[in-house]
């Protein structure tokens, strides 16, 4: 049983990194029709600049980690306007080829500056500090990253489903031409869709810099994974992006524990099998 718990616990508190990182990726995706493989850098440059504010600079983290996502936002902004506003026209290919430079890019600028080595973002010895929760004792750090992604999920379910900016954001992808004749500013709904996806993985880069390291190669090293959760839980599906991140974060956990020498295979065949019977994911449309 102890077993058991501690894959459900650390399978789900890695699912919800999983999702805090890839909905952004889904909304990009399933939502505006682009194919964004640079969406993990993000992350990516928002753990270094908690690693430049806290370790090198002495902030404290907390005012670090804030600052840090800001930044990303700003910069996502910026890339926006400049690159991407440019790449929502290109092709399938060509949105794969422009989106995997600017990876390269990212992964250049950290590299040269603070080399390949993994960061240390300078945490708290308080978020190693065990939570009695009666039945078991668990890393403070599981909890809030646990709390943190059902947080996440509530404001992103609110934002979309309740909101002017979700209704919005919905018609301009079924529509973008009925949208604006509607008075709908498209270009500033898709800016701020991008910009939320963005700062939603440098949060979940940060907070999960435990289970998945900040190194330069962090957008390539999990690329994959980012892509796997949003197929399977099926593009522009919030719902979909969270239930595949817990099930996937348990299956990959469970791989780990139980069969560590062939988990990582039995992992793939499942994701797979899934495709192959759901290829529009879980909670995914067909076409």
């Amino acid at each position: 049983m102890s077993i058991i718990f501690s894959i459900v616990v650390d399978g789900i508190a890695y699912g919800m990194i999983l999702f805090m990182i890839s909905v952004g990726l889904s909304i990009t995706m399933g939502l505006m029709r682009i194919i964004n493989l640079a969406h993990g850098g993000f992350a990516l440059l928002g753990g270094a600049a908690v690693h430049v504010l806290s370790v090198r600079l002495g902030v404290p983290f907390l005012i670090a980690s804030f600052t840090a996502v800001i930044l990303v936002i700003v910069l996502a902004l910026v890339l926006e306007r400049l690159l991407y506003r440019h790449i929502y026209g290109f092709g399938e290919l060509g949105q794969v080829l422009a989106t995997i430079g600017i990876v390269f890019l990212m992964i250049a600028t950290v590299n040269l500056f603070l080399g390949s080595t993994i960061l240390s973002l300078g945490a708290p010895q308080s978020l190693t500090a065990a939570v009695d929760l009666g039945f078991k004792t668990l890393p403070l750090h599981r909890v809030i990253v646990i709390l943190a992604g059902f947080m996440i999920l509530a404001l992103l379910w609110l934002l979309m489903e309740k909101t002017r900016f979700g209704i919005y954001l919905r018609a301009s992808v079924d529509n973008k031409v009925a949208a604006a004749s509607l008075g709908i500013n498209t270009p500033r709904v898709f800016l701020a869709a991008f910009a939320i996806g963005a700062g939603l993985a440098a949060f979940g880069g940060i907070l999960g810099a435990e289970l998945l390291p900040i190194e330069a190669y962090y957008p390539l090293r999990y690329m994959v994974l980012f892509l796997i959760v949003v197929s399977v839980g099926g593009l522009g599906s919030i719902p979909g992006s969270f239930v595949a991140s817990l099930g996937l974060g348990i299956l990959d956990t469970a791989g780990r524990y139980l069969l560590p020498g062939i988990g990582t295979i039995f992992f793939f065949l499942a994701i797979t099998a899934l495709l192959a019977l759901r290829p529009q994911g879980l909670l995914g449309k067909a076409q």
